[in-house]
């Protein structure tokens, strides 16, 4: 008869394990589960012997899941953040009542708006909780896999790992932005009229870290543009347009004093405006979380009254 592998399985190692694959790594999964890395190396040998299979095996980088740990983890973690979600649901959420530090990770330009206002909120809210708020990374998509930061805002991102959810946010409409007495004397534009010119670019990883949106947009419409400057710092951005010819497409969510100082240029394409999804993204285990219910609340309606301040 073939063995029971449940009936006879410390149900705790389950939790060992699924944090195990998310971070191949012996320090941090001891970390988040606040033991110690031998208890985890014990843990690892009683999962090994349990299933009578390495699980993991030791790489120059940490550890590698062998194919059986894969399809446990694929099949274990959706049942484990089903079970936490069922025994979560009771609980009464109060934001006063929350603790601790809060990551997000944001894309610079929604960093540079939507600190303050939500940064107030949550402390009207939360007076407990300690905010953090990260520019969005190369590492953002991984440190959202792994539990380390609890929501991120970015645009559309096609590589996002499966376990994450995309959830549409707004549009985010964008505007060229060029200094006062910039030779562009249209309010209106369309890429024909960019054609040739010199632009700058916000650096936002995991969206355009290699090729300038601007420059995809204009390329498929058969039209051309150099980048002669790129940042993560919108501010450097915007200085470097008060003092050149260049021009910058922006995201709306620039901070007013700024945009005050140059000159919007409206960019229609094929007579539309150009807009992009703003998403944010989270862990699918927190696809009930009252928490992360309560964040794209407060995200959702800065957003809105940021826009809404505009009309």
């Amino acid at each position: 008869m073939a063995k029971d592998l449940y009936a006879s399985l410390d149900l705790n190692l389950l939790r060992t394990f699924v944090i195990l694959s998310q971070e191949l790594n012996m320090r941090k999964a001891s970390e988040r589960l606040f033991v110690s890395q031998p208890a985890i190396s014990q843990a690892l040998q009683k999962l090994r012997s349990h299933f009578d299979d390495e699980l993991f095996v030791k790489t120059r980088h940490g550890l590698k899941p062998t194919a059986l740990g894969i399809e446990l983890a694929e099949n274990i973690s959706p049942l484990l953040d089903e079970l936490s979600s069922t025994l979560n649901a009771g609980n009464t959420f109060s934001p006063s009542q929350i603790e601790g530090t809060l990551k997000l990770a944001l894309t610079p330009n929604i960093l540079t708006y939507l600190s303050t206002p939500l940064y107030l909120k949550i402390r009207q809210a939360a007076p407990n909780v300690n905010l953090h708020l990260h520019n969005w990374s190369p590492t953002s998509l991984e440190e959202i896999n792994n539990g380390e930061i609890s929501l991120g805002v970015n645009f559309e991102i096609h590589h996002a790992p499966k376990e994450l959810i995309q959830k549409k946010i707004c549009d985010d409409k964008f505007t060229v932005y060029v200094r006062k007495d910039h030779p562009l004397s249209k309010t209106t534009i369309t890429p024909k009229d960019l054609d040739g010119l010199e632009a700058a670019s916000i650096i936002i990883s995991d969206w355009n870290s290699n090729i300038p949106v601007a420059e995809k947009v204009m390329r498929s419409h058969g039209f051309t543009i150099r980048t002669a400057f790129r940042s993560e710092l919108p501010m450097a951005i915007l200085d470097i347009i008060k003092h050149t010819d260049m021009f910058f497409p922006a995201s709306s969510f620039l901070p007013k004093e700024e945009r005050d100082q140059l000159r919007g240029l409206k960019l229609k394409i094929n007579n539309q405006d150009l807009k992009i999804p703003l998403m944010a993204y989270y862990h699918q285990r927190n696809r009930r979380s009252p928490l992360i219910t309560w964040l794209l609340g407060l995200i959702e309606e800065s957003l809105q009254e940021y826009t809404t301040g505009e009309q």
